[in-house]
Parts: C-alpha cells; structure tokens; sequence
C-alpha cells in the first residue's frame, strides 16, 4: 500500500494538497483536500491496461466554480430543497437559493468548496484520507455547529470505502453524498450510452418542471425506470417516458433501494469488461446521467454517470419520506463502497 502527497497549488494561504491512495495491485486513487473532490480512478480494463474511469477537469481552477460538482463530496444536504426552505421545530429556516429559487446541493458555498482538513493513513492492509470540517451555524442558513468527517480508504480488494460521519449542537436537515462520475471505457474514450445498470429497487420519485420530488413514490414496473434486470442506458435515454424527457433525456431520478450493502447497484462496460459494484447503507441513490451537463470539460452530454447515494432529495417537505433531520448530539455515520472487477 502506498500514500503520496502532492501540493498542488496554493488558495487563501493554504496550501492545496493532491492525495493518491495506492494498493498493491496497482489500483490507484486521487482526492483534493478541497472539496474532497476525486480527480482520478485508475483500474484495469479486461486487457490489463489502467485507466481513469471518472471525469475530471485539467486544471484546479476549473474547481473553483465546478458547475458540475465533478467528484466533489455534496453537503449540508444533497438534492435539492424547495423554494429554499423549510419548517424545523416551529421555526422557518432560510437557504441560499441557487437555482431558480431552490436549494441545491449545500447552496453557493457548500462543502465542495470547502478546503478540507486532512490527513493520510496507511496500514498493512489499506491506505486512505481523513477529511474534516466544520460547518458553521447559520452556514448557507442551516441551523446549528456540525462537525464532519470523511474518510476515503482503499484496499486490496479493489475497494474504495467512502464514509461520512458528523455530529451538529443543533437539529439540522443534513445528508452527505459523493458526487463522482463514472465513466468505465477509461479515459473518458466513449460515452455511457453503452454502459449496463442493473439496481435492486422497485420504487422511484417521479420529479417536478425544478427536478424536485412531487411527493409520489412509484412501482418502476412497466417504465424506464426498472433496472431490476438490467439495462444499457441508450435504452432509457432514448425513451419517450415523459420523466425521462423532462430532465433533458435522461435519468436525474432517486430511486429507493430494496438492498443494502449486497450488490445492489451494478454497473458494467461491456468492451472494456470494467463492472463498479455500489454498495450502501443509505435510502436511496439519485442516478443522473449528464443530461444538463454545463460547458467546460466535460462539454456534452452523456460523458459520465452519477450514483449518488443519499437520503430522499426534499425530504424536509414530504413527511412520508425517511427523515433526512439530524438530531443534536446525534452521531450521523453512512457508508458507502465502491468495488471495482474485471469480466474477461
């Protein structure tokens, strides 16, 4: 196993530091301290031949703004919020409203742009990356102090554990995700339109004309959104399903998981023979597809995929959701993993 620390530029007179996580068998792993952002994934395709198999910039500075939120870790709470708001414990609480007057993804200065602390590990069996910040009463109108951690570990197995802990002084709507996108032909040499998902999950949330919940929990039998088998994602995208066409010909959806923590989410490159098994311990995952991708690098449609593991987006106005509140003096842990094999 192996830890490498590179400084790579210099923002408010901290230093920026480049982290690769290496195991023994050649599989490597790149974060920032800034925004906990992943710039590189390197495994092995069918021929043995190592690629990047998540989208990233070139350039820091292209982070600064990161329309797309590549790699970065999403919070106080991923998704969005309608209309930027929400009631907790009798009081109304305002947020940063940054897209069309909704709540998105931790508002303007949300935790992917935040220079995180960090420090590196490295034991006999795996290496990783301990994150930690403090997120701030009345931060981008959230109540109350929290204090959060993430730890990014790679092992010899091929896997990337991703786990959030947190702990606030008050009660607060929080929930962490990882915003990567995957991309399994390797160096981003093709689209995913290829690319097969297979999910364990029978229910869905039909979205809104702002990509918000409309409150309905639907049975994906009969619709794009049945993954339980398996299906390349040319097949959904190119549906006439009107939730598909909303958010651009895609999927921008949550679903709800059946499974946790037992292969529940499965996707494959059939040339490359790469497969990415998620495994979590959360509600659900939002599976977006690049359908609104900004321009910048990456420049169209359909480059990467997105598996973002979380509680339900807009829980804090749909009481029939899983509660997203984090009470005070409650331990917030989450889990989740990403394993990487070969089908030769």
């Amino acid at each position: 196993m192996k830890l490498v620390q590179e400084r790579r530029t210099e923002m408010d007179g901290q230093p920026i530091i480049a982290f690769t996580l290496a195991n023994d068998h050649g599989m490597e792993v790149t974060c920032l301290n800034y925004g906990c952002i992943i710039t590189s994934i390197l495994v092995p395709d069918k021929n043995g031949k190592y690629e990047n198999v998540v989208l990233a910039f070139d350039d820091f500075s292209s982070y600064l703004t990161n329309r797309p939120y590549l790699g970065a870790v999403i919070g106080r709470v991923a998704g969005r919020i309608k209309n930027s708001c929400f009631e907790l414990n009798g009081k109304t609480y305002r947020l940063y409203a940054n897209e069309n007057g909704n709540h998105l993804h931790g508002g303007e200065k949300g935790f992917h742009h935040v220079i995180w602390q960090a420090a590196g590990f490295s034991k006999k069996e795996e290496v990783g990356v301990r994150f930690s910040h403090r997120s701030v009463d009345g931060e981008e109108g959230y109540p109350g102090n929290v204090d959060v951690q993430v730890t990014y570990t790679l092992n010899n197995e091929n896997e990337l554990i991703i786990s959030y802990q947190a702990i606030s002084d008050q009660d607060t709507p929080f929930t962490l995700t990882n915003h990567t996108y995957f991309n399994l032909s390797g160096n981003v040499k093709k689209d995913i339109l290829q690319h097969e998902l297979k999910m364990k999950s029978d229910r869905f949330l039909p979205l809104d004309h702002d990509f918000i919940p409309t409150g309905e929990i639907k049975d994906v039998t009969g619709t794009p959104f049945d993954l339980r088998q398996g299906k390349k994602l040319r097949e959904a995208i190119e549906s006439t399903d009107p939730q598909i066409r909303l958010v651009g010909q895609g999927y921008d959806h949550p679903f709800i998981l059946n499974a946790h923590h037992d292969e529940e989410i499965v996707l494959f490159d059939r040339e490359s023979g790469r497969t990415l098994v998620v495994e979590t311990d959360e509600v659900g995952v939002v599976v977006y597809t690049g359908n609104q991708i900004p321009h910048g690098l990456p420049s169209r449609k359909y480059l990467g995929i997105c598996l973002e593991t979380q509680a339900l987006p807009d829980a804090v106005h749909h009481p029939h959701f899983p509660s997203c509140i984090l009470q005070a003096g409650q331990l917030y842990s989450s889990t989740t993993k990403y394993t990487f094999r070969v089908s030769y």
